[in-house]
């Protein structure tokens, strides 16, 4: 599952559903109360798994399943296909993390039930795309007409590449590439997504050149082993920490996103700044998540 799997139509019926449980989740508390998630997760994740089973039991539904490979019999040499054709006598839907790029769709191709991507090494994370598009929607009531800043590393962001992917499809949608040299966004996500879609984007290094114009700034930690040498590193290390400083550049009503995880890349003292929305971000990842099963699980709501 990817959020390009949705056509633009279906993509804002799920956000709206998505809208209405935050507005009224009581609505919503006991609809799957005979329905189970299997949470297969073969890496380690916190924020991830358990939004997916907060999702599920917001409501009413059950969760079973394991945190790691090594708990499961993914350790004894069992394959991802075998595991979901066992599994789907189990669960209702599933929810799939693997290192492996791929595997959530091996294992769609042999499920009797649907398969959540949850991640699939550094190939996607589509829930998250879901979690930033809501979390833009309800913030700005709108993604048409925003111009939008992604920071730091744009090369092997997989939250990054995804979000854009999405966003080129509505209209009047700027970026604003920020980053080193080292860090670009890849050359296909430039000419393939970009470029093929008409989409305006110009790239800068500075984060604080760039934060005047920016409605929504997404950031995203750099990391070390990304570079080269030592030297180039400690150079730009500094530019993507966001703090009060750079803040006081940035319009009144500018939205400050993050995946999660953070670092160092956006210091405390910006958590308390209205502006700053990563935490709620994390909350809307319920209400997505929790919309995305009910949608694939084609539940019938009375009131709908």
């Amino acid at each position: 599952m990817s959020p390009l799997d949705f056509s633009v139509e279906e993509l804002d019926e799920l956000l709206d559903l998505a809208s209405d449980i935050e507005k009224s989740p009581e609505k919503y508390a006991h609809v799957c109360d005979d329905k189970r998630l299997a949470t297969l997760f073969y890496e380690p994740s916190t924020r991830t798994r358990l939004s997916f089973e907060a999702a599920m039991m917001n409501l009413g539904g059950k969760v079973l399943g394991f945190s790691s490979a090594d708990s499961s019999s993914a350790a004894k040499g069992e394959s991802v296909a075998d595991t979901i054709r066992v599994v789907s006598c189990y669960a209702d839907i599933c929810a799939m993390r693997h290192p492996k790029e791929g595997a959530p769709m091996v294992a769609a191709m042999h499920s009797r039930i649907p398969v959540i991507n949850a991640g699939d090494g550094g190939h996607q994370h589509p829930t998250q795309t879901l979690t930033d598009l809501l979390t833009i929607r309800s913030l700005k009531g709108h993604f048409d007409n925003l111009t939008i800043g992604l920071c730091g590393d744009l090369k092997f962001g997989r939250t990054v590449h995804s979000l854009i992917e999405a966003l080129v499809r509505y209209p009047n949608v700027r970026f604003v590439l920020i980053s080193p040299e080292e860090l670009r966004i890849p050359s296909y996500i430039r000419e393939s997504v970009l470029e093929k879609s008409g989409c305006p984007y110009k790239e800068m290094e500075r984060l604080e050149d760039a934060i005047p114009e920016l409605d929504i700034l997404y950031m995203t930690r750099v990391q070390r082993e990304r570079f080269f040498n030592e030297e180039d590193y400690v150079r730009m290390k500094d530019f993507y920490v966001l703090d009060k400083v750079k803040l006081s550049l940035a319009k009144e009503d500018m939205q400050i996103l993050h995946p999660l995880p953070r670092v160092n890349e956006i210091a405390v003292e910006v958590d308390n700044d209205p502006r700053a929305a990563y935490f709620k971000q994390a909350q809307y990842g319920v209400y997505v998540r929790m919309a995305l099963i009910l949608t694939l699980l084609e539940v019938k709501l009375p009131w709908r």
